[in-house]
């Protein structure tokens, strides 16, 4: 992993500050030096493990005019006129060991420290949802003082360093929060109808998904139920047993196979269902480490579902364990996968392997074979109108996006359509690479409602990553045009096939085209992971209502320290024009600096003086009163 392990950011010791956690239904109200007083709230839910797990909300009181109160907030059938935007961030502390630690530690020892129980100067604190007012004017038209202010932090407990992961990608009225920790093998299930205030609904643990770990990201369904992605192998190597009487066997927590969790709203675990084949993969290109009999590279990271069309599909990443190691043979470098996977979800409950695609690969012929295009396909993203059946996945290692026109294919298509080497180019036109996009870490990708734009979030490549001579590739969010290629139908012309398309020469008609870039600076081992658009827009009404043309996007900047890869740890917002266009939000700002996007390297938060944190991912939600 260390081929995109980019650098180190110096770690900022905190202090910690223990607030109590109140009986269920209390509140109190207490005051840090003299700023705005804190309402705490908590809530709790019985695990099937006997742990209580807790969710305490620690809301500012706000004097703005315009803005609600906590107490307003919490009280049923108050829809409080605003939209707010979720970020699900972790403790940053000494336990955030990087790649070559992990690395260089005993066999003997876990490749993963999950607790931190010898660290006296800087203990884990709680991991939480933050809430931040993402309402830029009220409903009288005037500008809110407290866009881009933390309105609430809701704290965890009692498990720590989760190290918080991903939500689903969009929120639905009646949805509830699905929240991801990749070290607990937990999925949070948070009631969040009532912001800024939000209630657990329960919690999904290890003995629940026992055929998988580490979990990963989630799709919503119209019965507000979700499908996760646990990219990891069983509890404990061996036989397991799926929910459809199915057996795999796996090599243990963090390995391999992973599988397809469906969740209900009360974090139930509905099913678990396989998503790796019962025969062997390609022995040569699926390593597992350990070794299986039955080779796979189901490592399951993205989702996303077509309802309509009866079809979710998942993107394969890595053996989650085994990334922190640096791919120096072939084999090594396979254990970042190239494939992608459709499921039939005809019976909702027993999603059924239909296909597994492996990625062809591009024309860039690298030095490192862990950056060849097809490596590490950590996201996937369908189209959204009826019309259409075609779905995009990215690579992460290898920089490039695959489409295929038909998901529903009993074996879809794919083709290279775009390398990130073009939106280096257009990032700057004065940029002058001498080496492709390898190995520059695309996180996100998302499709817009219309099927017209599709967004992506790139980590970017440090200068002099890979030579003394590289220039690296830009931290950066860009837009591609998509609306030809889905017009070519199943008569898909683009394919980049030869070096000259890789920047953006030669190119097909039907290849999408860079629209815009906004470049996201930053100067630590990280960059823009993860993204999320706004679907709200306001109503006459004084409320919201879902929209189809998104006029902004937010962005985070943080992976996951103990890679290697970090991050600076700011939040962002990007204004979307109706041609596309990007541009930053400068008027969202950090309410303690005054410095464009929110900064989660503080001291300070509302549940105390815990310094730092991680944001990994966001969602825009409106509180369901206000949204019609």
């Amino acid at each position: 992993m260390r081929g995109w392990a980019l650098g180190r950011r110096r770690r900022t010791i905190a202090a910690a500050v223990v607030i109590p956690l109140l009986v269920a239904g209390m509140v109190a109200t207490r005051q840090d030096n003299a700023k705005a007083s804190v309402n705490v709230v908590r809530s709790a839910f019985q695990g099937k493990d006997g742990r209580t797990y807790t969710v305490t909300n620690h809301l500012v009181q706000l004097k703005t005019k315009g803005a609600a109160s906590a107490a307003q907030a919490a009280t049923p059938g108050n829809g409080n006129g605003h939209e707010y935007l979720l970020v699900w961030a972790g403790d940053k502390n000494v336990a955030d060991t990087t790649g070559a630690d992990i690395q260089h530690t005993p066999l003997a020892v876990s490749p993963v420290k999950l607790l931190n129980e010898d660290a006296v100067d800087d203990p884990p604190a709680p991991d939480f949802l933050a809430v931040i007012d993402a309402t830029k004017t009220l409903a009288d038209g005037t500008a809110n003082a407290d866009y881009g202010k933390v309105v609430n932090t809701a704290t965890v407990g009692p498990l720590v360093e989760n190290e918080p992961h991903h939500m689903q990608y969009l929120y639905h009225k009646g949805d509830k929060i699905y929240a991801g920790g990749l070290y607990s093998d937990t999925t949070y299930v948070f009631d969040v109808s009532k912001l800024p205030a939000l209630t657990i609904s329960g919690v999904n643990g290890p003995l629940d998904t026992p055929c998988g770990s580490i979990p990963d990201a989630y799709w919503t369904l119209p019965d507000h139920t979700a499908y996760g992605t646990y990219m990891g192998g069983p509890d404990a190597p061996g036989p397991c047993t799926y929910s459809d009487g199915s057996v795999r066997v796996g090599n243990g927590f963090g390995g391999s196979p992973g599988e397809i969790v469906h969740i209900g709203p009360d974090g139930k675990t509905l099913s678990e269902m396989p998503a790796a084949t019962a025969a062997s993969e390609d022995p040569t290109n699926c390593p597992n480490y350990p070794a299986l009999v039955v080779n796979t590279c189901a490592n399951p990271h993205g989702i996303q579902a077509r309802p309509d069309l009866h079809t979710l599909i998942a993107s394969d990443y890595a053996e989650p364990r085994n990334i922190v190691l640096d791919p120096v043979k072939p084999e090594d470098a396979k254990l970042f996968r190239d494939t992608v996977r459709t499921f039939d979800i005809t019976d909702e409950n027993r999603p059924k392997l239909k296909s597994v695609s492996v990625m062809p690969d591009g024309p860039r012929v690298e030095r490192n074979p862990g950056h060849e295009e097809p490596r590490g396909m950590m996201e996937a993203t369908v189209t959204n109108l009826p019309q259409h059946k075609g779905a995009f996945a990215e690579s992460m290692c290898g920089g490039v996006i695959y489409y295929t026109p038909d998901m529903t294919a009993q074996k879809p298509v794919w083709r290279e359509v775009f390398d990130d080497t073009e939106a280096s180019k257009a990032a700057d036109p004065n940029f002058k690479p001498i080496e492709g996009a390898g190995c520059d870490g695309g996180g996100w990708l998302q499709t817009d409602p219309t099927d017209h734009f599709l967004y992506h979030a790139v980590i970017g490549r440090n200068p002099g990553s890979l030579s003394t001579a590289d220039p690296g590739v830009p931290k950066m969010v860009y837009v591609l045009d998509i609306s030809k290629l889905l017009a070519s139908g199943t008569s898909t012309q683009c394919a980049i096939t030869n070096i000259s398309q890789v920047w953006g020469d030669n190119l097909a008609g039907d290849c999408p085209p860079v629209v815009s870039v906004q470049n996201l600076p930053d100067g630590t081992s990280g960059g823009p992971h993860w993204g999320a658009l706004d679907n709200f827009t306001k109503d006459p009404a004084g409320g919201y209502t879902e929209t189809t043309t998104p006029t902004r996007l937010a962005v985070s900047d943080y992976f996951v320290a103990r890679t290697g890869v970090d991050g600076n740890h700011q939040v962002c917002m990007v204004n979307v024009s109706p041609k596309g266009t990007l541009s930053l939000d400068t008027s969202f700002r950090d309410e303690n600096e005054g410095t464009p996007c929110v900064d989660f390297n503080r001291t300070d938060w509302p549940h105390g003086r815990d310094g730092d944190a991680k944001p990994h991912s966001e969602l825009f939600v409106v509180p369901d009163d206000s949204l019609h």
